[in-house]
Formats: C-alpha cells, sequence, structure tokens
C-alpha cells in the first residue's frame, strides 16, 4: 500500500483531505488502485458463502485491512453451497464454489459472467484453469475439468463455451490433488493403490466422504483400481456403470468395510485422530490438522494417481455500481498474492502461483512447491509448527502432484440418477 501511496506523490492524509469526489476522480484515472479511503468512505459489504476450505477469517481481516471492504463470510458444505447458489441469490454477493457446483449453478441464470479485460492478473492464472492442461503435453483429466465449465460464449450467455472467451464463470482461486490419508502407524504396511481401502485388513477402519459428487469419484478410483468396473469416462458415468460402482459400495458397507461417511473437515480429522479410522477419503489440509496434534499421518501418494478439484469467486446477478467495482477489486486482490500464499501454506495451490511466490520464504516455496525438503522448520498461517526442519512434501512438487490427476469432481449427465443411487448406499 506504502508504495503505491509513494508512485503517486499522495499522503494518506492529503487524500483523506481531498475529500470523496477528489478521491473518487483520482481511482477512477487509475492512478492508484486498492487504496482503502475510497471503501473506507464509502463503505461497502460483500457476502460471501462457500465451503470452509477458504472461507477463512483471516482473509475477511486482511481484506478489510487492505481494501477497506468488509466481507461477511459463511461457510457450508458443498451441497448446501450448491443449492443456496441457485435457490437463495440475493442472499449473496460473492460465491466461492467449485467447478462440478458451477456446472449445475451457472446455467439457472443467478449469476453474472466476469469481464477478463478486468481481471488484473489474468495472465498469472495457472493454465489449467484456461485451456485443462498444467504443460503442453499435459493430458486432459476426466470428470469436470475446470475450463470446460470456465468460460461462457457472451455477457449474457448461460452456455458453456468450448474455447477461452473474454467472459468468465468463475475467476480460479483453489484447487488440489486429493488422495487417500492414512495412519501410517496404525496400517501396518505400504499403502500404494486406491484399491488398499477394501483390504479385508481394514475392517471397520475405513471412511469415504459423503459429498455424492466427490464420493463416487473416490468410488470410481477404488473400483478401477480393483478392476472391478471398467468406465468409459469416470467423470459421466452411464447407468449400468455407476449401478456397478454402488451395488459394489452396499456390499463393502454390507460386509463391515467402512467406518463412518463423513461430510466436514472437522469429521474427518476426529476420525483419523483417534483412530476410529486409519485410511480414508482426505482432504491436505485436514492430514495436516491431524499431524498438528503429533499424530502421525499421511496423504499417500498412489500408484493410479489423484482425484483433483478446484474453485474459483463467482458474483451474483444482483450485483451492479460500487458493489459490483467493489468485487471486482476484491477478485482482484485475491489473486495479487497475499491469499495465495496463504492458501498454498495450507496445502492447497493457488490459481495465480507466481503472485503467491512473492509471499512466501524461498523455504516455504521449496517445500510446497517445488517439493524440496525444508531448511527450517514449516509453520502454518496461524504460526504453529506443521513440518519440522528435513521434511518433504507429500507426493512431492507441485508439477508431480498436479500433474499426476487422474479425474476431476464431477457432474454427470446421469447426476441425479446417480444421487439418489448414492443416498440408498448411505441409507442401506
Amino acid at each position: 500500500m506504502t508504495e503505491t501511496l509513494k508512485n503517486t506523490g499522495l499522503s494518506r492524509r492529503s487524500l483523506l483531505k481531498t475529500g470523496a469526489a477528489a478521491a473518487g476522480a483520482i481511482i477512477g484515472s487509475g492512478a492508484i488502485t486498492g487504496f482503502p479511503t475510497i471503501w473506507a468512505q464509502n463503505p461497502i459489504t460483500l457476502r460471501q458463502f462457500g465451503t470452509g476450505v477458504s472461507n477463512i477469517n483471516a482473509i475477511a481481516q486482511k481484506c478489510k485491512e487492505d481494501l477497506g471492504i468488509t466481507l461477511e463470510m459463511t461457510a457450508t458444505d458443498s451441497d448446501a453451497a450448491a443449492q443456496r447458489a441457485v435457490t437463495q441469490p440475493d442472499s449473496y454477493d460473492i460465491a466461492d464454489i467449485e467447478y462440478w457446483i458451477a456446472k449445475k449453478v451457472f446455467p439457472a441464470g443467478v449469476m453474472q459472467p466476469m469481464d477478463v479485460s478486468k481481471i488484473k492478473y489474468y495472465d498469472k492464472i495457472v493454465p489449467l484453469f484456461i485451456n485443462g492442461k498444467l504443460k503442453a503435453d499435459s493430458k486432459i483429466a476426466q470428470g469436470t475439468a475446470p475450463h470446460t465449465v470456465g468460460f461462457v460464449e457472451a455477457q449474457d450467455s448461460k452456455t458453456f463455451a468450448k474455447e477461452p472467451t473474454n467472459w468468465m464463470t468463475l475467476i480460479p482461486t483453489i484447487y488440489n490433488a486429493d488422495t487417500l490419508g492414512i495412519r501410517p502407524d496404525l496400517v501396518g504396511r505400504d499403502i500404494s493403490s486406491w484399491a488398499d481401502i477394501m483390504d479385508p485388513a481394514f475392517k471397520g477402519k475405513t471412511s469415504i466422504i459423503n459429498i455424492p459428487s466427490i464420493g463416487i469419484m473416490d468410488a470410481a478410483m477404488i473400483c478401477e483400481a480393483m478392476g472391478k468396473v471398467k468406465y468409459a469416462d469416470k467423470g459421466n458415468m452411464t447407468r449400468d456403470e455407476i449401478d456397478q460402482t454402488i451395488d459394489f459400495l452396499i456390499k463393502a458397507k454390507g460386509d463391515g468395510q467402512f467406518r463412518a461417511f463423513w461430510k466436514s473437515f472437522d469429521e474427518s480429522v476426529n476420525l483419523m485422530a483417534s483412530g476410529e479410522v486409519v485410511i480414508q477419503s482426505m482432504w491436505s489440509p485436514a492430514v495436516a490438522a491431524v499431524r498438528s496434534r503429533g499424530i502421525a499421518c499421511k496423504y499417500q501418494p498412489l500408484k493410479e494417481g489423484y482425484r483433483a478439484w478446484g474453485g474459483g469467486l463467482g458474483m451474483a446477478k444482483h450485483l451492479s455500481g460500487a458493489q459490483l467495482d467493489a468485487a471486482y477489486e476484491y477478485i482482484n486482490w485475491y489473486l495479487s498474492g497475499w491469499v495465495g500464499a496463504y492458501l498454498n501454506r495450507q496445502g492447497y495451490y493457488s490459481a495465480a502461483m507466481d503472485t503467491a511466490k512473492n509471499f512466501m520464504t524461498a523455504d516455504e516455496w521449496g517445500y510446497w512447491v517445488e517439493g524440496k525438503p525444508a531448511q527450517g522448520d514449516i509453520m502454518s498461517p496461524e504460526g504453529k509448527i506443521m513440518e519440522k526442519a528435513g521434511a518433504v512434501r507429500d507426493g512431492g512438487s507441485f508439477e508431480e502432484r498436479i500433474g499426476s490427476v487422474a479425474c476431476w469432481n464431477s457432474v454427470m449427465d446421469e447426476d441425479r440418477y446417480m444421487v439418489r443411487r448414492w443416498n440408498e448406499f448411505i441409507a442401506a
């Protein structure tokens, strides 16, 4: 902030003296961006909802500090987020949702496409979100890959575009490559495949996530690894493939393979920390949360690859005027580096890695992104020791992990049928 002021020859005090009109004119000229005074004089509150992974108080506090914009955040689970986006469009300004949710929400016309020319760091966004590839020779993974629902054809369109356009559905912010979490002290052997979760040795000590669009992908990775089902496309199963998958799960449940089915981050942490479960679907920061309690927990790379998810910020249809301007300001700030570094330190990945790097030490970047051994202790965003010097991140570097994604969380053509069958499995 001070840097911006220095360059324009303005002090905070003189700007306050000039009054709102002049300040507005200066900011409108583009001489200054992101200076809090304008929002402080015209207080703006943005109501944001989304999953707990990124609706974090520290982000709201930093936003208030840097921009003067008040963020009111509500955290929900994924299914509740999808429902709220469509059924209560006036209850939010910013939807912080996953790409598979966008596939359900955007065609309902409750959100407005965003103008790429107003996204300051668009050219810093990882190409994965633009064309589906991490590198030029990467293979596009199955499922609802973010780029397939990332753009619409025009400003007033609800139809997803086949190629990048000037109108984005979500501005990407966060993503990760998910795998199974294990308690290495309790599993008693090497774990190398998604199939290992069905080992009778772990009977009554396994768990999978109970969010249908995510759980079905974990189940598909398991069934395929065991040779039980051969899918044409795991991300868009036929009814027959859904039936085979769910019937397999119902049998495993009847045999007592599962201890529980979790919906929230905290549930997964408690199942693992207590030792009730020794191998389960998990999210990277949940593994870190177990470890921060001094309990051995590992995010296990598996030979079949990872199941990935990605999320971003979308704007409600009703935003206009100063609120719309503030929303763009907020999204540009989100990609400018501080938040990206915060998310990277939690074990997620920032959609604008280059800007995040500026807010991390060389050692943090080496550990979280390059797969290098930590030189010193690795701290959480809250300042707790997460890893001791010498530790190497599970799964290695960003390129190794994201380069090994086999499928994305998905919404299938047979989504309603799949959800109905999934609920049969949970109720069985």
